[in-house]
């Protein structure tokens, strides 16, 4: 490829197969065969757990960067003084495709301040960064938001106690009904935290038999047509299905289900409780990796961190509409200053090519058909799946062709 390293570069994302990936999605996605192992996630950017490479020279595959080494060799021009002055020389968001075919974790992420004290308590105490009980890889927070490529399931946020009353009420079982004695003492976001603690304190949480007689009831209910959330209860006997017995089966049925379909997009701050559960989408966040599980994995679990990070206030899923800044381009702005979300679409402005405007570091990744994309005289061709770099102290990007591609960029 002939582009200048120091304007507009291609990259390689670096997968991650963890085990409640798709076998097919991201290989289909990318033009891959599948090679019967899941792969979970593909990673655009230069967190050291996975950071995405580059090709120099006219042989692609002769020589291999890392996206990080690429930026540190030139932080002024790579991203730009404005994100130097307030990040320092790292990116700060990371791009990712993720394809859930088994539920994620239930997990939390903490604010910047819990993170950075997190890290350095680890880090005093010589935990092993890679080490399986470390919570704080890093010293970021982690809010992100996830725009869905194709319908994508989640649950996330506390439903209002009264809600999660009318969930629960009917199940006739020792755990529900020991739960609805309690919010109706306390219907309150406290009494939201006395339910969850019961139910995940090493002392108090249901066993198995318990967790399954739960998974049993919502299965006679939905079969009955009688279900106040006919989602929430599907959710629930898939989760049976993947995690048997796991105490956070009975927590999902305090949340929100929530469904994207292809072109939604959905925020999740620091400190909302939330699971993905299946589909394919594009996922940005601050350049980070703490995650805080509360159950549904076979990765570390902390609950009493879990317990202390959650926001238990109710609050519906935070679905964030795009702002069309141009017929062919669409901005998702999360309430964050870490990063922002363009979907363009070339196509929607003519054979004149489409302006898209960003600042800072940028990735572009195409998402469907192809797209080329100009900046300072250099041009790209980039196929679904593929994505480039864009250093900070270009211009807007100039883009032509049928096909898609988001723009990460920083506000």
């Amino acid at each position: 490829m002939s582009e200048a390293p120091e304007t507009m570069v291609r990259i390689t994302g670096s997968p991650r197969r963890y085990d409640w990936g798709s076998l097919d999605r991201l290989p289909d996605f990318l033009g891959a065969a599948p090679d019967g192992r899941p792969l979970a996630e593909v990673w655009f950017g230069v967190h050291p757990e996975g950071p995405a490479s580059l090709a120099s020279g006219e042989d692609e595959d002769a020589r291999r960067t890392l996206l990080s080494d690429h930026i540190v060799s030139d932080p002024m021009r790579t991203l730009g003084p404005d994100v130097v002055g307030r990040y320092g020389e790292q990116l700060p968001y990371l791009l990712k495709l993720i394809a859930p075919d088994r539920a994620l974790s239930l997990q939390v992420h903490p604010d910047l301040d819990r993170a950075r004290d997190g890290y350095l308590a680890e880090e005093a105490a010589g935990i092993p960064r890679g080490a399986f009980e470390r919570n704080y890889p890093d010293s970021n927070h982690k809010p992100e938001l996830v725009y869905a490529l194709e319908t994508f399931e989640a649950v996330c946020g506390f439903r209002a106690p009264r809600r999660a009353l009318e969930v629960i009420a009917d199940l006739d079982c020792e755990v529900t009904d020991a739960m609805a004695e309690s919010l109706r003492g306390d219907p309150s976001a406290n009494g939201v935290r006395a339910v969850v603690e019961n139910l995940l304190g090493t002392d108090t949480r249901p066993t198995p038999d318990q967790v399954a007689a739960v998974a049993e009831a919502c299965a006679r209910r939905l079969e009955s047509g009688r279900s106040p959330s006919p989602r929430i209860d599907r959710i629930v006997g898939k989760l049976a299905t993947e995690h048997p017995g796991d105490p956070g089966i009975v927590v999902v049925l305090l949340l929100n289900p929530v469904t994207l379909q292809p072109g939604e997009a959905m925020f999740a701050p620091a400190g909302t409780v939330h699971a993905y559960l299946s589909g394919l989408a594009v996922e940005i966040m601050a350049s980070s990796d703490n995650v805080l599980r509360a159950g549904l994995t076979s990765k570390h679990i902390d609950v009493p961190e879990v317990l202390e990070t959650l926001d238990y206030v109710a609050a519906p899923p935070v679905r964030i509409a795009p702002e069309h800044v141009s017929e062919a381009v669409a901005v998702f702005y999360a309430p964050v200053d870490d990063f922002e979300l363009a979907v363009v679409t070339p196509a929607a402005v003519g054979e004149g090519g489409a302006l898209v405007p960003g600042r800072g570091p940028r990735v572009l990744l195409a998402i469907d058909g192809e797209v080329s994309v100009r900046i300072d005289g250099t041009t790209a061709t980039l196929a679904r799946g593929e994505a480039a770099f864009v250093s900070g102290e270009c211009g807007p990007v100039t883009a032509f062709g049928e096909g898609r591609f988001v723009q990460a960029d920083v506000p």
